[in-house]
């Protein structure tokens, strides 16, 4: 208290060496001679000195040595949700191997707070959860000029993507259950904006702007069920609420919340698509409290085989989607020496045959 702070020209002086000899000691110690270097650390030790500050060497290097990971939910979400862990996996994997470091960046597409996070970050690229219509974040990115990579996005000529076939893995998901003779269907479905609330699915969903997944998964279904000559209007479809509308984000809670609505109508459903394997755990735990035997009664599917799914009672059906693959997929091309703008990737899906799903139970 009371002392000058001690600084890198004050540390020079003491030492008799020169500002940039100091500077080398952290920043380029291959420089400098061992024993060199440890005198002058040892003398910023015993004077005080805290080393150089870290977001100026950033600016004057041009790198931070970090990638921003933004999604498009809350950051709870990155750390509870199983198939955004596997993700993360995957991505934080590729970073390891590169000696980068990894920033979480949450928040709503439309929130201004979100959009200052990435306009502020210090990352030296991003990729970003970007699946929302029109999602402002985009230009903010490009007004930095830094390279990102857009997850489960709309493909943009000018960006680079990596996905999955969306549409392709609910078409599978539905054409299992018609397959096994089910013609009465509920869906739990993904919110399709971020002011949406909990509830039946708007009929005018496919023209409204909304989150790309949950628009393509619909449709997947859709075209299963048309093809079979199930009107979709005869099919109860409740999405979740949106991450604007929502603190707590449990999927497998909404899951078992919405259920309600399929297991409690007269004629209900003899089988559920859910847009993710924790929704799916959620109709299975709402079914198991009304004595409806999975799969006998009900036939459920989930969407994303996260490694909880196989391990639930009875062990879920489901879209298997590459989710760390998909992470390390993202980072690879964001850490590759040449910056591929016109990359798109679209990782395979295939359908996981459990027990939650059975033949349709006769009338």
């Amino acid at each position: 208290m009371g002392q000058r702070r001690v600084t890198l020209e004050t540390l020079a002086r003491a030492l008799s060496v020169s500002k940039m000899t100091v500077s080398n000691a952290y920043n380029r110690p291959d420089q400098l001679s061992p024993a060199l270097r440890q005198r002058i650390l040892d003398a910023a030790r015993e004077l005080g000195y805290p080393g150089p500050n870290p977001v100026a060497s950033t600016l004057r290097r041009g790198k931070s040595g970090t990638l921003g990971l933004a999604f498009d939910d809350s950051l709870s979400y990155a750390f509870t949700d199983p198939a955004a862990i596997e993700f993360m996996q995957g991505i934080a994997r590729e970073c390891e191997r590169a000696g980068v470091g990894l920033l979480l960046v949450p928040g709503s597409p439309r929130r201004s707070g979100a959009l200052d996070v990435i306009r502020h970050a210090m990352v030296d690229s991003f990729a970003v959860f970007c699946d929302y219509e029109g999602d402002e974040r985009i230009g903010v990115l490009r007004e930095r000029g830094l390279p990102f990579v857009l997850i489960d996005s709309p493909r943009l000529n000018d960006a680079p993507a990596v996905g999955i076939d969306d549409r392709g893995g609910a078409r599978q998901a539905a054409q299992h259950l018609l397959d096994l003779g089910h013609r009465r269907f509920g869906i739990l479905s993904f919110c399709l904006n971020p002011d949406t609330v909990e509830g039946p699915l708007a009929p005018d969903w496919q023209d409204q702007a909304g989150y790309f997944v949950t628009k393509e998964r619909l449709c997947g279904y859709r075209e299963a069920l048309s093809a079979a000559g199930i009107a979709w209007d005869s099919v109860a479809v409740y999405q979740v609420a949106g991450v604007d509308q929502t603190v707590d984000n449990d999927p497998e809670d909404d899951g078992y919340r919405l259920a309600r609505f399929l297991l409690d109508q007269a004629s209900r459903p003899t089988a559920i698509l859910a847009m993710s394997d924790e929704l799916a755990r959620g109709v299975v735990r709402a079914a198991v409290e009304r004595g409806i035997r999975v799969p006998r009664d009900l036939s459920v599917v989930g969407y994303d085989d996260t490694a909880q799914a196989a391990h639930v009672q009875p062990a879920l059906t489901t879209v298997h989607q590459p989710l760390a693959e998909k992470g390390a997929t993202a980072a690879r091309l964001l850490l590759a020496p040449s910056f591929d703008v016109h990359a798109h990737i679209e990782l395979p899906t295939h359908l996981v045959v459990r027990a939650s799903t059975a033949p349709a139970p006769t009338p």
